[in-house]
């Protein structure tokens, strides 16, 4: 796919941004609120967007809404530990992985699984970065041992990860609806 132009990229970037404004302050949702986006929009930040400076202001955004949401909101800091800094190199894993397959995507319902495994496979690496640092680094650990961190993978896994593919399954759709009204479009200047 070749890189948005100037608006759509702008159009992308707002509201990827509001999604992480409106969703990072609950992890699983509640019946009030939509469950976390963030790791989808990272990655699809690297499908759309592609720049490398603004993997570092969806980064900085992140780390603003925590600070606020700990220190202003009262949200339990049970997270906020040596391993925190690990987000970092976890959300990259998103970022990249969608970086890497940005020039293979296609209009074809071919691509678009190609896109949703890649998402899979990014979200399973990026949760098991920022899950292997908690358990090892996060201090709330005591028995600290492969098969422990194995068991809170198992737990924890399939809901970040399924949350991550249910935002990008959302996201396929509203890509399939682009891609159709602009091939409209575009079918339409032809004519």
């Amino acid at each position: 796919m070749k890189p948005l132009s100037k608006t759509a990229s702008t159009a992308t970037f707002a509201a990827l941004a509001a999604l992480m404004l409106a969703t990072r302050f609950h992890h699983f949702g509640t019946a009030l609120n939509l469950p976390d986006a963030s790791m989808a929009i990272f990655f699809l930040g690297g499908l759309y967007l592609r720049r490398h400076a603004l993997f570092g202001v969806f980064a900085a955004l992140a780390l603003a809404i925590d600070w606020i949401a700990v220190s202003m909101l009262g949200t339990d800091p049970f997270c906020v530990t040596p391993a925190y800094s690990f987000l970092l190199p976890a959300y990259a894993v998103l970022w990249y992985g969608g970086r890497w397959y940005a020039d293979r995507l296609q209009p074809t319902l071919t691509s678009a699984m190609g896109a949703l495994a890649a998402a899979f496979a990014s979200a399973s690496l990026s949760f098991l970065v920022s899950n292997g640092a908690f358990y090892w680094l996060g201090g709330h650990h005591t028995d600290l041992s492969v098969a422990g961190q194995l068991a809170g993978a198992w737990k924890w896994g399939p809901l970040f990860v399924g949350t991550t593919m249910a935002w990008m399954l959302g996201a396929a759709v509203l890509h399939a609806l682009y891609v159709r009204v602009l091939g409209h479009r575009m079918a339409g200047a032809r004519a």
